[in-house]
């Protein structure tokens, strides 16, 4: 009886260890399962049409580790001389979610420019929470990023 207790418990703590997920830091940058960035839209275009557009697998670069899209080689070479100017804050993770000291995926179509600068979110439901008092979110993700992806 005790062997088999012993083996029953040993078995289970090799189960548990074996699908335990080991707590990893997030990314800098956030990119969705195909490794692109802001889901392979164009992050100037988005400063410079005003408006979401989905970039070109023809015009891409790589930049903090992962791959960004372009909808022309006009925007890709704007973005690789300055890369901060043009990419999300907070790498591209969901603005309110990193205000609540978390992180979370984005919606490309859930975005904002606040002073030159692109926020985008989770969802254009949220994107609606954060635009109600942006200003303590911006203040409060500031202050939790880069901190939040450990």
């Amino acid at each position: 009886m005790l062997a088999r207790h012993s083996i029953f418990t040993t078995l289970a703590l090799a189960t548990a260890l074996l699908f335990a997920a080991p707590a990893l830091a997030a990314d800098a940058i956030y990119t969705n399962w195909l490794g692109k960035a802001i889901a392979g839209y164009d992050p100037v275009a988005y400063h410079t049409m005003g408006k979401p557009v989905e970039g070109n697998g023809d015009f891409t670069t790589k930049w903090m580790g992962a791959k960004w899209y372009f909808a022309s080689a006009r925007n890709r070479d704007k973005f690789a001389a300055m890369p901060e100017q043009y990419a999300p804050k907070y790498g591209g993770y969901c603005a309110y979610a990193v205000a609540q000291n978390s992180t979370a995926k984005i919606d490309p179509e859930a975005w904002k420019i606040v002073d030159g600068k692109l926020y985008l979110n989770y969802s254009k439901g949220i994107q609606k929470t954060w635009e109600g008092n942006q200003a303590a979110f911006i203040t409060a993700a500031d202050k939790n990023w880069p901190g939040v992806l450990n």
